[in-house]
């Protein structure tokens, strides 16, 4: 039995429209603690046998959000390096984990990941007997039963989730488009070269076909909240100004910018709206945290400004990594100011001794020790699949004495805004000038400690 509390998704929002709440599905706890071991034996199987889809990154080890955004910003950026308009297309389902079907569910389990006898029973007696009732405050509503949907706010229901739209992908494959899947946020992307009515039609035809699959699946794909952005060189995106997707008589146009993944995207991936929200509420929490500094001891107004400051810098920040100096340096503001906040420091005193002192990393260097890594973990096979792709050990034509040190290749590129910042390209260069010590570090933590140590000392020039 689940405990649903309705919670605004926006403050300030119509509380009167039900459509701008947020259901939160709180289960028992022992029911979470039996689950999570399930989901690790389910992992188990799915991983030795690959039978995960390979651009879905929501709810498994070693993916995240931002693993995701780095894949998709690369071909992005690598699209328009090569002198095309990438095009994105960013789905949007209604209550997707809701209305799943689970006689669907049930028959995907079976034939896709192979599960039969009692650990199908199992899972077919884990989605029967469900029931909820909301709780606002001291009101409650009657208990209803739940015959469709995964258990909101379970450990497992997002694992069954992916499972149930492994079809998907192979639908996306068939016209030809790249893809990453995050849960149920599914985004779509096609270089426009050679031909944008062609680019255009096969998106059509593509959404057409997922429309009707997910039709079939008690899935609801909303064609008007669906959002498109076309990404290149300002000269590229306006040849492609009249670029028009069709769907079930909706007309899908570019968008200026759209919200992907907690990351603001814009056409030419400046970052700059993104940034422009950082830091409108960074200072906002900076300016609340400033007021009752006197009241908090040292250690409670770090904890404080990490959870609500620095978080935010570090947020998916390896996608900020070729960024000019002055974009970057619109972080490095909000930076200094907390540091400022929390050491009581005048602002006419110079920053970087606070800084050094407070043994922070400055954001740039943040940026890189991130890109680094994923750098890491991708040369040595730890990182996803895809994003181990994107990088490729350097093998030497003849017997060298730095034959042992681990380096990668790094692919030309043409514009310095677009295919210099792709991970692809970047990663390896910063990869590369590290001293052969810190690359060859024998475990994630080892080379975290010696990165940082590096960083810290170019930093401040120690």
């Amino acid at each position: 039995m689940a405990a649903v509390t309705p919670v605004l998704k926006k403050a300030g929002s119509d509380i009167t429209d039900m459509s701008n709440y947020q259901p939160i599905s709180n289960l028992p706890f022992l029911a979470k603690v039996f689950e999570r071991v399930v989901v690790g034996q389910l992992h188990t199987h799915l991983c030795t046998y690959s039978l995960l889809e390979r651009f879905q990154s929501g709810f498994r080890s070693g993916h995240s959000t931002e693993t995701a955004l780095v894949r998709v910003l690369n071909d992005l950026l690598v699209i328009a390096d090569s002198g095309a308009c990438g095009v994105l297309v960013m789905l949007d389902l209604t209550a997707a984990f809701d209305t799943i079907c689970h006689s669907i569910l049930l028959d995907r389990l079976h034939k896709w990941t192979g599960l039969s006898g009692t650990v199908l029973n199992w899972f077919e007696s884990y989605l029967s007997g469900r029931s909820q009732f909301v709780y606002l405050g001291s009101n409650r509503s009657q208990t209803v039963s739940l015959c469709q949907g995964v258990p909101q706010g379970s450990v497992l229901g997002p694992t069954l989730f992916s499972i149930y739209m492994l079809p998907l992908g192979q639908i996306i494959q068939k016209y030809g488009l790249s893809y990453h899947c995050y849960a149920d946020d599914t985004q779509i992307y096609i270089s426009s070269q050679p031909d944008l009515n062609f680019s255009s039609s096969n998106l059509s035809d593509c959404l057409m076909e997922i429309k009707g699959w997910m039709k079939l699946n008690f899935l609801k794909l909303i064609c008007s909240k669906t959002e498109v952005l076309l990404i290149g060189t300002p000269l590229n995106v306006s040849k492609c100004k009249d670029f028009r997707i069709s769907v079930d008589n909706t007309q899908l146009s570019p968008s200026g910018q759209v919200r992907n993944l907690g990351v603001i995207f814009d056409a030419q991936l400046t970052c700059n709206a993104h940034f422009n929200n950082i830091t409108k509420v960074a200072f906002f929490h900076l300016r609340n945290i400033a007021r009752i500094r006197p009241f908090l001891s040292r250690p409670d107004a770090e904890k404080l400004i990490h959870a609500f400051i620095t978080s935010r810098l570090d947020y998916c920040n390896s996608l900020f990594a070729g960024l000019p100096a002055n974009s970057i340096k619109r972080l490095q503001y909000i930076q200094n100011y907390a540091a400022r906040v929390l050491t009581h420091t005048a602002s006419r005193h110079h920053i970087t001794p606070v800084l050094q002192q407070l043994h922070w990393l400055p954001v740039q260097s943040r940026i890189d020790f991130k890109v680094l890594i994923l750098a890491y973990k991708a040369v040595h096979g730890l990182a996803p699949d895809n994003i181990c792709d994107l990088v490729t050990p350097s093998i030497p034509a003849c017997s060298l004495r730095s034959a042992g040190s681990l380096s990668v290749c790094q692919p030309r590129c043409k514009l310095k805004t677009m295919g210099a910042r792709a991970f692809s390209c970047n990663a390896p260069k910063l990869w590369n000038t590290l001293p052969a010590s810190i690359r060859d570090a024998a475990s994630v933590d080892c080379f975290k400690r010696l990165l940082k140590t590096h960083l810290f000392t170019q930093s401040f020039n120690l």
